[in-house]
């Protein structure tokens, strides 16, 4: 965002420094300036371009590999990206071609795991390209002090939400958690969404899973999103359960946790005449 001259007759505009939203924007006779409506226009311009923007999946898979992860590719059943948009049904089930060749990977390799990553491109693979390695550096410290068994990372090109949970049944995993790029917003077109389920199966409904949204740099960090996820999984092997059922209080309790020094510090958590 370009920097604004303070004007003391329009304080607007220094609220304009701290947000992206579209505030502020003045006017020009009926209508708004020209820089807005051009800045709207790139804007709208950016998030149609991220919903169409193809999969690299080779590169990230490539990616992938250079950190010690196996990768399986896989599709879902809707074959391009227009048929894609129009029917979402079909980007939740995978391809008649890719459940086969995840039912051959699991005769070769029986016995489940704890849990299944899954990456798809959803409506903005721009977010998929951006954010996933970090973020799965941040999470594979995590999961590593849990001890808890990994799948392959599992890439789907075309895929929704629910494509995880046949995955995931699939291979016989306790919980499952898609990586998926989220419906691009004016201001938002890379934004990662987590979606997490425990117990995954064919047939769940958005109730069973919880949500972590708007992973990016100028959104949740990396290491909150890590942190708030691992505590999901926890408290889901803990309770076995997700979804509406399961809260997510993570950041509640790193609070609680540092409470009895940060109150000494912070005048707002501090109780009254201490």
């Amino acid at each position: 965002m370009d920097k604004l001259p303070f004007d003391p007759h329009n304080p607007w505009l220094e609220l304009r420094r701290l947000t992206p939203a579209r505030i502020a924007l003045g006017r020009t006779g009926t209508s708004i300036p020209t820089r807005a409506q051009l800045d709207f226009q790139y804007a709208h311009a950016q998030a149609r371009d991220a919903v169409h923007l193809p999969f690299e999946h080779a590169a990230l898979r490539q990616q992938l590999a250079e950190r010690g992860h196996d990768c399986l590719l896989l599709h879902s059943a809707a074959p391009d990206r227009n048929t894609y948009l129009q029917r979402p049904d079909l980007g939740r089930k995978l391809s008649d071609a890719s459940a086969q060749a995840l039912n051959d990977y699991v005769a070769n390799h029986p016995g489940g795991v704890d849990l299944v990553i899954v990456v798809a491109d959803g409506l903005s693979a721009l977010a998929v390209h951006r954010h996933t390695l970090p973020f799965l550096a941040r999470l594979e410290e995590q999961i590593s002090a849990e001890g808890w068994s990994v799948a392959p990372v599992v890439l789907v090109e075309q895929g929704r939400v629910a494509i995880a949970d046949e995955i995931g049944e699939r291979l016989g995993a306790k919980m499952s958690v898609i990586l998926i790029g989220e419906r691009p917003g004016l201001s938002s077109p890379d934004s990662l969404g987590l979606y997490f389920t425990y117990n995954p199966k064919v047939g769940l409904t958005d109730a069973w899973r919880n949500c972590i949204s708007n992973v990016r740099l100028e959104g949740l960090s990396y290491g909150m999103a890590a942190h708030r996820l691992q505590f999901l999984m926890r408290e889901a092997c803990r309770r076995q359960l997700s979804g509406v059922n399961l809260k997510d209080e993570a950041q509640v309790q790193t609070l609680e946790a540092g409470a009895e020094t940060d109150m000494k510090d912070n005048f707002l958590l501090a109780p009254p005449g201490s």
